[in-house]
């Protein structure tokens, strides 16, 4: 099967060397024609140290090229972007597209899947979500890894099930689109979160804290918007929370420590090769919180934090001070 891979980030390209040893001919787009040059000379991305690429894989900056290639298209490029690249692609598109960026676009709230559908006219049954604990860096070296693969029509997500699938990456499959996008999403702010307070030095019980109440927002949020509650517990809400809030792979946790330890945002994303979802994630579920009257504290505080310039001691002030509740409101 030839598939092409929109977004030749390290995300991007971890996944098409798994499709590339699953006997797949895979194309890779980057906006940069220098980056395409060199890693098509050297087999080695600048965000996967350590890893030699398979000769096979081709990368290429023509988007009609990308377009035009294989049966399938992975979108791997960052979440606040993706209207805008799609927005270039032929009118007439009609094959199936399996989205792996994790965010909620700004201003509209959107999830991805929604993104695609509104912006290429596609069937929201031709569009699956791949989601996941599931670091590039990890993926590259064939670290044990499993992921989720969420689709409306549950036999497009069985296919892409077993296109992914091998003894390394170990893809479930399942309906609720909605909850496996926003777990994915919202998973990040929580890492945010685990940054800041890993960056004030704070320990394990505050670790333990963040991560199950923060769970406890994401629930609120998606069952609102429509997601099923089981689906937290799965691989795309608890397990994907977990490693981004633990991890030192996680972009989203980085940003949080340097915050915590007294940078500026501005000054921190200013000096990033690489895109920190979970920043403008925080200020689209912020505001579709907002909207539909959900109350999220924790989120509501980094909000504060990133946007509003609030003291990163001084939201955990506010969230230890809030009324005292029930852990489980009847």
């Amino acid at each position: 099967m030839k598939i092409a891979v929109l977004g030749a980030g390290s995300w991007g390209t971890a996944l098409g060397q798994v499709l590339n040893e699953n006997g797949h001919d895979v194309r890779l787009w980057h906006l940069e024609q220098n980056f395409v040059d060199t890693i098509n000379q050297s087999h080695v991305h600048p965000f996967l140290p350590g890893v030699k690429l398979n000769h096979a894989l081709q990368f290429t900056s023509s988007l009609e090229e990308i377009c035009n290639y294989g049966e399938l298209l992975v979108s791997a490029v960052p979440s606040q972007v993706v209207r805008l690249v799609l927005e270039k692609f032929p009118d007439n598109w009609e094959k199936p597209i399996v989205s792996v960026s994790k965010g909620i676009e700004n201003k509209t709230g959107m999830r991805m899947s929604e993104v695609i559908a509104e912006t290429l006219h596609l069937n929201p049954e031709e569009i699956v979500i791949l989601s996941g604990p599931s670091h590039a860096e990890e993926v590259s070296k064939k670290y044990p890894t499993t992921v989720v693969a969420a689709c409306k029509n549950i036999e497009n997500a069985r296919k892409v099930q077993k296109i992914f699938s091998n003894e390394y990456f170990r893809v479930y499959s399942g309906r609720d689109v909605i909850g496996v996008e926003i777990g994915g999403a919202a998973k990040n702010i929580i890492a945010l979160a685990a940054g800041i307070c890993h960056g004030l030095d704070y320990g394990d019980n505050t670790m333990a804290a963040l991560v199950t109440r923060g769970l406890e927002e994401i629930i609120r949020f998606g069952t609102r918007m429509g997601a099923e509650r089981a689906t937290f517990s799965g691989l795309s809400g608890m397990g994907d929370l977990v490693v981004t809030a633990f991890s030192p792979h996680s972009r989203n946790r980085q940003v949080g420590e340097r915050i915590g330890r007294g940078e500026k945002l501005n000054d921190i994303l200013a000096s990033m090769e690489m895109v920190a979802e979970g920043v403008e994630t925080t200020r689209s579920i912020h505001d579709v919180a907002q909207k539909n009257n959900i109350d999220m504290p924790l989120c509501e505080q980094i909000y504060q934090v990133l946007f509003e310039d609030v003291s990163p001691r001084q939201a955990i002030l506010e969230l230890m001070g809030r009324e005292l509740v029930d852990e489980h409101p009847v």
